[in-house]
């Protein structure tokens, strides 16, 4: 009979019981459809302010190439006594040319082009450039539609917003 300390030792090979946070393995799927709700709702906040920014930066690339071709005008006047009658004499590519958001010339049918440049209302005296929206800058931006530059440095657009340039 094994009395008090002599007891044998006895080794426990039970596991013994893990507490909650060790117990816990994985993500619930509750848990999981929280994290995707935030993430939506985020996005849905995002999105739309990430549009508008990359609307208002392609705009800016417009009136920064207006004011280029309008100093352009002024040189040729300078030059010739006259203004140029067509964006080619200007050393543009023709006489309507595309622009993509950085406010580089590409090709007419490029899906890069944002702004489709061009001149109308030439005299020897004045004239008007006008920068009209293309594919999705179009679609995204119609309160500054088209955004047109004269000869006196007259600025409008044809969108419902006083607020585009």
């Amino acid at each position: 009979m094994i009395q008090g300390n002599d007891k044998l030792n006895v080794i426990n090979t039970r596991r013994p019981e893990l507490s909650w946070p060790w117990r816990h393995r994985g993500f619930s799927l509750l848990e999981l459809m929280i994290v995707v709700a935030i993430i939506a709702i985020l996005a849905s906040i995002a999105y739309p302010s990430y549009q508008g920014y990359i609307t208002r930066t392609n705009r800016s690339a417009a009136k920064s190439t207006l004011l280029e071709a309008a100093n352009r005008q002024e040189q040729f006047f300078a030059d010739n006594k006259r203004y140029a009658a067509d964006l080619s004499n200007l050393g543009y590519a023709g006489s309507t040319f595309m622009i993509n958001a950085q406010g580089e010339p590409v090709a007419d049918a490029s899906p890069d082009r944002c702004y489709g440049l061009s001149l109308t209302n030439v005299t020897a005296m004045t004239f008007t450039i006008n920068a009209m929206p293309q594919l999705e800058q179009a679609s995204h931006d119609a309160q500054c539609a088209a955004l047109t530059l004269t000869h006196t440095g007259v600025r409008g657009q044809t969108g419902a917003s006083t607020n585009c340039w």
